[in-house]
């Protein structure tokens, strides 16, 4: 059987070194995704948002697996793009007025004929609502700065700092804060949790 492993060939991009920032160039990439906001501590819309993309990548992963070509992989960690209208939301954490797009990359065989089967089969068994809204589509972010964040979601800041400091020494950032979730949160410790922040750049 065929294995394909995303982590290992894109290796600069999800195994950063631990809390050095690093310029590194991001390819277009294919992600199942989906929009909303307010504050994901406390929001119904994003759980169901996360459950939603989960429970699709999982049923196109096995799909696939049992398909005529007999590929098996493994899903990828959960990421999301962070931004608010006025961007002064997330220097004072007012997480309702957060927006977001949470998004797992899938590999180049899950197509949008992949991901609609999918989305029948888990219609079939929960009424999980979410699963209308979600969306195959490719994001090219090109230049990026990035940094590994090990702890609580919620002391970020310096970290994000330091990734703002080393891109405005060497260009402009533009463009989503973006985050990958390496840790299962509901097992590891917060102060163990490894998240990966990027920021394009100019």
């Amino acid at each position: 059987m065929k294995q394909i492993d995303l982590r290992n060939e894109l290796g600069s991009l999800y195994r950063p070194p631990k809390r050095e920032v690093v310029e590194v160039e991001v390819p277009p990439l294919r992600y199942l995704m989906i929009d909303g906001e307010g504050d994901p501590n406390t929001s119904q819309v994003y759980a169901d948002a996360v459950e939603a993309l989960f429970s699709i990548s999982y049923t196109a992963k096995f799909a696939i697996k049992k398909g005529p070509e007999g590929i098996d992989y493994r899903v990828m960690p959960l990421e999301g793009l962070w931004w608010a209208d006025d961007m002064k939301a997330f220097t004072v954490r007012a997480k309702e007025s957060w927006k977001w797009t949470m998004m797992i990359l899938q590999p180049d065989v899950v197509g949008d004929d992949v991901i609609a089967e999918a989305v029948s089969k888990v219609r079939l068994k929960t009424d999980l609502r979410a699963v209308e809204r979600l969306r195959l589509e490719t994001l090219a972010e090109g230049r990026c700065a990035q940094v590994l964040h090990v702890g609580p979601f919620d002391e970020e800041g310096p970290t994000v700092e330091r990734l703002h400091d080393f891109i405005n020494e060497r260009s402009e950032w533009r463009g989503k804060h973006h985050e990958i979730y390496l840790s299962d949160v509901r097992r590891a410790a917060p102060e163990n949790w490894k998240t990966i922040i990027r920021q394009p750049m100019e």
